[in-house]
């Protein structure tokens, strides 16, 4: 069993950075490739960024690519998502969750964070 904690999240200003962390609890963290999720009220849940269990294998959603990071480190059981030049369309709730499989969708990831809203102002 994996249970994911997400914090960083807040209110920003367009243009503006935030750093997303996800700290798992339980011994087979690194054994998952990672995803961060965001989701908006109507709309399905999509995913952001992922990352393979062993950090080669980064995946970019393309309306993200350039300006976010996703980044892992194993030792610390936790993940990280670099959020730079920030914008409007950037606001959601954001998940992370862990999944055997690669890539991460909603259906197979098996462990999922509570959320944490992230809020870009105009």
């Amino acid at each position: 069993q994996v249970q994911l904690v997400e914090s960083g999240g807040g209110l920003v200003q367009a243009g503006g950075s935030l750093r997303l962390s996800c700290v798992a609890s339980g011994r087979t963290f690194s054994t998952y490739a990672v995803g961060w999720f965001r989701q908006v009220p109507g709309k399905e849940r999509e995913l952001v960024a992922a990352i393979s269990w062993n950090a080669i294998l980064p995946y970019y959603h393309d309306s993200v690519k350039v300006r976010f990071t996703i980044s892992r480190d194993n030792a610390k059981n936790t993940a990280y998502l670099q959020m730079n030049r920030l914008k409007p369309g950037d606001t959601a709730v954001y998940y992370c969750a862990v999944s055997s499989l690669w890539r991460p969708n909603p259906a197979n990831s098996n462990y999922w964070g509570q959320g944490t809203q992230v809020t870009v102002s105009s």
